[in-house]
């Protein structure tokens, strides 16, 4: 297990890290996921092994510190992500991230772009999202106060999500999952949607065949952004058909 301080007040990043050659490539997991969960089986899978890898996991979740100081916002994630990679002597990385990790993906290849050479998305969030009170995921995390979230609205998160995303949710600190949740739903100015038309790199955007076609997807390809949906799979595309994810991850790193 690696780690670097990311914060003035001493809070470290920690990822597990896999030898190989370069360029390195970076996992970046979603909402209370941790990426060597995630995305071990293909990391290793034989047509992605053999980069030094970093499977690394956000500030507040997984095997990273907590804190309960920090603002969790898409853009704190990504400056606390780019001081982790620069303490890895990382640059020109390519990411692969998940979720709201690609949101974080998007804002750390804007704000840091010397970091990043390449995105692949997973399923992303790109535009802000409504605040829905019931729903599973960041929109139902995102209508409690985090005052309400803190005194009990977590076990009611914890029903719905069901005990699989449960098992590495429970790892977040609340503070961040909460705070996570809301920043993510609520995006960012510019949009990440906005910023991934902006970026000037190779990207493409993974998400299932079934969600039906990705919103917008005629004016990402016009801005070179590469659009794939695999099938046989639901949101974790990398956990429910690693095989097609691992062909359409290499393709994309090609």
């Amino acid at each position: 297990m690696r780690n670097a301080i990311v914060t003035s007040e001493g809070d470290r990043i920690r990822w597990v890290e896999l030898p190989g050659r370069e360029p390195v490539r970076v996992y970046v997991h979603g909402l209370g996921a941790t990426s060597p969960a995630y995305f071990t089986g293909t990391a290793v899978h034989p047509l992605l092994a053999g980069h030094r890898s970093l499977l690394i996991d956000l500030l507040g979740h997984g095997h990273s510190d907590r804190p309960t100081s920090f603002g969790y916002t898409l853009e704190d994630h990504a400056d606390a992500l780019a001081a982790a990679l620069t303490a890895a002597d990382v640059s020109g990385a390519e990411l692969i991230a998940h979720s709201m990790g690609g949101s974080v993906a998007i804002v750390l290849a804007s704000r840091h772009p010397h970091l990043v050479s390449r995105l692949v998305l997973v399923d992303a969030n790109l535009d802000p999202l409504p605040r829905v009170p019931g729903a599973a995921g960041s929109s139902g995390i995102a209508a409690y106060t985090e005052e309400e979230f803190l005194d009990g609205g977590w076990a009611e998160v914890r029903d719905r999500v069901g005990a699989h995303w449960w098992s590495t949710m429970r790892l977040a600190g609340r503070e961040a999952l909460h705070r996570s949740a809301t920043h993510l739903v609520a995006g960012t100015v510019p949009t990440m949607r906005e910023l991934l038309l902006d970026l000037k790199i190779p990207r493409t955007f993974l998400l299932p065949e079934a969600d039906g076609p990705l919103p917008g997807a005629d004016e990402l390809r016009a801005a070179g952004v590469s659009v794939v949906a695999i099938r046989d799979c639901g949101h974790n595309i990398m956990l429910d058909n690693p095989r097609d994810f691992a062909h359409a991850t290499a393709d994309a790193l090609a």
